[in-house]
C-alpha cells in the first residue's frame, strides 16, 4: 500500500508527468493534451497524498475508489498509474494502437481504473453510488471523482449532486478541474457556471476552492476532517498547463498531426 507521509516535490513530479503525456501524444500522433495537462497537479495530489491505492493488489477491498470522469484527459491517469505500477510505464508510448492496453478514455479493463469514462456527466452518478454502497456496507474508504468544468453542463452531475446531499455522503469528494475552458469556446461563453461554488454549497456540499500554482492548498484541504457532508473542491487550473503555447490554446484541446516543430518546441520547454 502506498505511503502519504513523505514531502510531495510538485515541481518535479509535474514536469515528468507532462513529459509521459507528451511521449504518448508524440508515439500515437493525437490526443486531449490540453485537457491532460490542466489535471497533473490535480492527480498528483490526490495519488501522492490522499488515496489509499496498492498497484500490486489493485482490487483490494478497503482502497480508495478515483473515478476520472472527464476521461478524455486519461493521459495523466495513465502516466501516475504507470509511475507505480499498475502496468509498465512502456504502455504509455503504445497510447491508442490496436496492440496497446491504454485506449483514449479510461476503461476499466486498465490496473487502476475504476470506471469506463469519457461520455461526460457519468462519473459523478458511478461515483455517489460506490459511495452509497460504502456506508451501506460499513467500509471506509473515500470515493474521489474529478469532473471537467464543461462537463458541468451535464444535467446529470447535479443529480448526482441531489443524492450525494440527501445521504448525507461523507466519504464523497467531487473535484472541478475549473480551467474555465471547453472544447470549442470559453466556459463562460458557451454556458456560465458562476457562481460556481455557490451552486456547490446550495446543493449540501462542504465547499473549497483552491489555486493548483500551489498544489499544497488542495492537499491541505483534502486531509481536513469532515464535517458530516459531502466535500466539493473547485481547482483553479489552467488549459495546457506547462507549455506556453499550449496554455489557453484551445487549437490544443485535442491535437492530431503534430509537426517536427512542435514536438520541438514542447520538449524544450520541458527541459528535455
Amino acid at each position: 500500500m502506498l505511503t502519504k507521509d513523505k514531502k510531495i516535490d510538485f515541481v518535479t513530479l509535474g514536469k515528468n508527468t507532462r513529459r509521459d503525456v507528451a511521449d504518448a501524444l508524440v508515439a500515437a500522433g493525437r490526443g486531449h493534451i490540453g485537457a491532460s495537462y490542466s489535471l497533473v497537479e490535480i492527480l498528483l495530489v490526490l495519488y501522492h497524498g490522499i488515496l489509499k491505492v496498492d498497484p500490486k493488489n489493485p482490487h483490494w477491498e478497503d482502497r480508495d475508489r478515483m473515478i476520472l470522469s472527464k476521461g478524455h484527459g486519461c493521459l495523466t491517469l495513465y502516466s501516475i498509474l504507470s509511475d507505480f505500477g499498475f502496468f509498465p510505464k512502456a504502455e504509455m508510448k503504445r497510447f491508442c494502437m490496436p496492440d496497446g492496453l491504454l485506449g483514449g478514455h479510461p476503461e476499466h479493463k486498465v490496473p487502476g481504473v475504476e470506471a469506463s469514462t469519457g461520455a461526460l456527466g457519468h462519473g459523478p452518478s458511478i461515483g455517489v453510488g460506490m459511495a452509497m454502497a460504502a456506508k451501506l456496507n460499513k467500509q471506509k474508504h473515500g470515493v474521489f471523482v474529478v469532473v471537467g468544468d464543461g462537463e458541468c453542463d451535464e444535467g446529470s452531475v447535479w443529480e448526482a449532486a441531489m443524492h450525494a446531499s440527501k445521504h448525507k455522503l461523507d466519504n464523497f469528494t467531487i473535484l472541478v478541474d475549473y480551467n474555465k475552458q471547453q472544447s470549442y469556446s470559453d466556459v463562460s461563453e458557451v454556458l456560465p457556471l458562476e457562481p460556481f461554488t455557490d451552486k456547490w454549497r446550495a446543493f449540501g456540499f462542504e465547499t473549497h476552492e483552491a489555486d493548483m500554482d500551489h498544489p499544497e492548498i488542495l492537499l491541505d484541504i483534502l486531509r481536513k476532517p469532515r464535517t458530516g457532508a459531502p466535500r466539493a473542491v473547485i481547482c483553479h487550473t489552467i488549459k495546457g498547463k506547462g507549455i506556453t503555447f499550449i496554455e489557453r490554446n484551445l487549437k490544443w484541446h485535442h491535437k492530431v498531426k503534430l509537426t517536427p516543430e512542435e514536438i520541438e518546441n514542447i520538449y524544450n520547454e520541458l527541459e528535455i
